[in-house]
C-alpha cells in the first residue's frame, strides 16, 4: 500500500471514529480517532518525502 493509500485509509478511519465519538458519545472512539490522526501525521511526513524524492528524480533527468 502506498503512502497515499495509507493516508486516505487513516482519514476514513478518523472520520468514522470521530462521528461515533461526537454523535453517539462513545468514549473509546475518541482514542481510536486520536490514533488515526497520529497515523495521518506520520503518513503525511512519509508522503512528503516520497514527493520530494520523485521531484528530484524528475529534475535530474533534465
Amino acid at each position: 500500500m502506498s503512502q497515499h493509500d495509507t493516508l486516505l485509509a487513516a482519514f476514513e478511519a478518523y472520520k468514522a471514529e470521530n462521528e461515533k465519538f461526537i454523535e453517539k458519545g462513545i468514549k473509546a472512539s475518541a482514542a481510536r480517532a486520536r490514533k488515526a490522526l497520529q497515523e495521518i501525521a506520520g503518513a503525511c511526513k512519509e508522503r512528503r518525502k516520497e514527493i520530494t524524492a520523485t521531484k528530484e528524480a524528475m529534475e535530474a533527468k533534465k
